[in-house]
């Protein structure tokens, strides 16, 4: 089946085109909780990221090492 597309440019838009037509950056709304507001065109260093996983890994392999049963 083939498709017409006609006025839609006209038409108004619903559905996800409406949501990503009207879409804000989320870290800005003011109801978001937990999240840093950053200058536009700011972004943190990748290397924060690497070092929170090596962080959290090496806190649950030390956590794990007081766990009993191991070998």
């Amino acid at each position: 089946m083939a498709t017409q597309q006609t006025g839609e440019s006209s038409s108004p838009q619903t559905g996800a085109h409406a949501v990503v037509a009207n879409a804000i950056d989320p870290a800005r709304r003011p109801d978001v909780l937990l999240r840093v507001r950053r200058d536009e065109g700011h972004e943190i260093s990748a290397w924060w990221m690497i070092g929170a996983f090596v962080g959290v890994s090496a806190a649950v392999i030390g956590l794990l090492s007081f766990v009993p049963g191991g070998h």
